[in-house]
């Protein structure tokens, strides 16, 4: 059984805001889940709003009784302001946090930038390219929602202390402060971070790459006019030969992040003392500012070589780490509770087998190693780490204010984006020419204005058939919008290539399955059936 002293975390976490401790469930000293997510962070409770909705019971083990304080992930993809939304808190998020879609990156003292990008290059769509908004804001909001389905426990204060993966269920010891208990679950999704527990305990570790850098997190409160756009520095005088990263969050509340070089005192970068000449040196001697938060990290690109380990599930950063610059830890977890969530609901409503979850296994893989290429690119662009290295660097951001190409190359931390699965087995591939045109299977369906509301608010969580025209037929499983009955749906039907009579279907996480300009019901079934992972002998 577990521990009867559990560890008490706040004398160790900084504590934002503090949440009852749970009591022992009705069901100890034993009891049996469908489900055991462990972890309270954003990724744990996106996942269990995602089954929740779906109509399972959920157990969250969370080993906090608190929400921590602390700077972690503040920006947020348009692809996971989707998700928030399909979960029920996409609108809040947005509207408490600071929305923004260009970036500018500037060089030396050049007060112009040599480069700036959008973010939401293809507009009329409902979410923006990114917000900014503190961590711990948006786990209160995901708590709240969590908290309005009644099939979803979450039980502050209970840690995981051993667990014993079988064929048929897993087991998992439990610690609180109320006693110790066992739960036998048929599946268990560790969303517990990169210190992950559930890892540790199955002697699992991370493969990749650690950089021989450091960085400044200082989260300061100011007044301010600066524009909601991200703002990066290469080699700007007030931090010399490294880099310096600006943007807004809610609450006046400011995010700079200074390189640091490799051998430091970590202790002695985060003193206030040893703060403040750099902020001064960067915004002006006479400015007024308050401490929120000081922290230093190391880059890593890592992850584990498999996500999948047969009943216990990884999700977020306890499967995959990446560097800060590019925003794509928190947003690739995100990404990943989409994609398991839809399949591990056909799995326990028996319409697929279990061997589905092979495809999370491979997307979420795929997703990883793109962020994990892309954030090590921007890493090595930062913080170059030879002469020949830094000279080709610094020419490139000579070029870029004059020359297009050249912009091509500036890295300041390519941002998250959705990431395609162009080769997935779940694919049915084109059987006609498209042309390059519309979304290919494998690519996220885009959004579009539609009469009432949007597109991807229609297409919620299940099989959709979209459709230019009633197809004539109806096949299980699977809803059929026909957008040409809907007014004001023409920016949708040319997004998605939808000529007369075409047809597009969607999976529950809204990527493209299939795509015919003569759609047949067979064609239809049979690429339904692939999207559930049954492949054709």
């Amino acid at each position: 059984m577990g521990s009867m002293n559990p560890v008490n975390w706040r004398e160790r976490v900084p504590v934002w805001k503090a949440i009852e401790a749970s009591p022992l469930p009705a069901g100890a000293p034993s009891e049996k889940a469908k489900i055991v997510i462990v972890g309270t962070g954003l990724v744990g409770l996106a996942q269990a709003i995602d089954l929740g909705q779906r109509g399972h019971d959920v157990v969250v083990l969370g080993r906090f009784d608190f929400i921590p304080l602390g700077s972690k992930a503040i920006c947020f993809s348009k692809r996971s302001l989707d998700i928030l939304d399909r979960l029920g808190v996409g609108e809040q998020s947005v509207e408490r946090g600071v929305v923004w879609n260009v970036g500018k990156v500037f060089w030396k003292e050049e007060r112009a930038p040599v480069y700036q990008f959008d973010m939401l290059p293809v507009k009329n769509q409902k979410m923006p390219g990114f917000i900014n908004i503190q961590q711990y804001y948006l786990e209160e909001m995901l708590i709240a929602r969590a908290m309005e389905l009644p099939n979803v426990d979450i039980r502050w204060g209970h840690d995981v202390t051993a667990i014993d993966p079988g064929e048929g269920s897993v087991g998992v010891e439990v610690a609180s402060a109320a006693g110790g208990y066992h739960i036998d679950a048929e599946w268990l999704i560790a969303c517990d971070g990169n210190k992950s527990t559930i890892r540790e305990l199955m002697g699992l570790d991370f493969e990749g790459r650690v950089f021989e850098d450091n960085f400044l997190i200082a989260d300061v409160k100011m007044k301010g006019e600066r524009p909601s756009e991200r703002w990066f520095w290469f080699d700007p005088p007030f931090n010399p030969g490294k880099s310096v990263l600006l943007h807004k969050q809610p609450d006046d509340v400011w995010r700079i992040d200074f390189q640091l070089g490799w051998n430091i005192d970590r202790e002695a970068c985060i003193r206030p003392e040893n703060v403040d000449p750099l902020i001064r040196a960067m915004l002006g001697q006479d400015v007024e500012y308050e401490q929120e938060w000081y922290s230093v990290y190391t880059f890593q690109c890592r992850r584990m070589a498999r996500f999948v380990h047969g009943r216990v599930l990884f999700a977020g950063d306890s499967a995959h780490l990446v560097s800060p610059f590019g925003a794509r830890g928190c947003n690739g977890g995100f990404a990943d509770i989409d994609n398991l969530g839809w399949k591990l609901d056909l799995i326990l409503r028996g319409e697929a087998d279990a061997s589905l979850l092979e495809s999370y296994n491979e997307e979420a893989i795929a997703t990883a190693d793109e962020n994990i290429l892309n954030s090590t690119r921007s890493t090595d662009f930062i913080t170059p780490k030879s002469k020949i290295s830094t000279i080709f660097r610094d020419a490139v951001l000579e070029l870029s204010g004059e020359v297009p190409f050249a912009q091509g190359l500036v890295n300041s931390g390519r941002l998250s984006t959705a990431v395609s699965y162009s080769g997935s087995a779940l694919n049915t591939p084109d059987g006609e020419d498209w042309q390059g045109k519309g979304i290919a299977p494998g690519s996220p369906a885009l959004d579009a204005p539609l009469d009432e509301g949007w597109l991807l608010e229609r297409l919620g969580g299940r099989f959709v058939l979209l459709t230019n025209g009633d197809p004539g037929f109806a096949v299980p499983g699977v809803e059929t919008i026909d957008l040409s009955s809907i007014s004001n749906a023409a920016r949708a039907l040319e997004r998605h290539d939808l000529t007369p009579g075409a047809a597009i279907l969607i999976r529950p996480d809204h990527y493209v399955a299939a795509r015919w300009k003569s759609p047949t019901a067979a064609a239809v079934a049979g690429a339904l059936a692939r999207a559930k992972g049954a492949l054709p002998s």
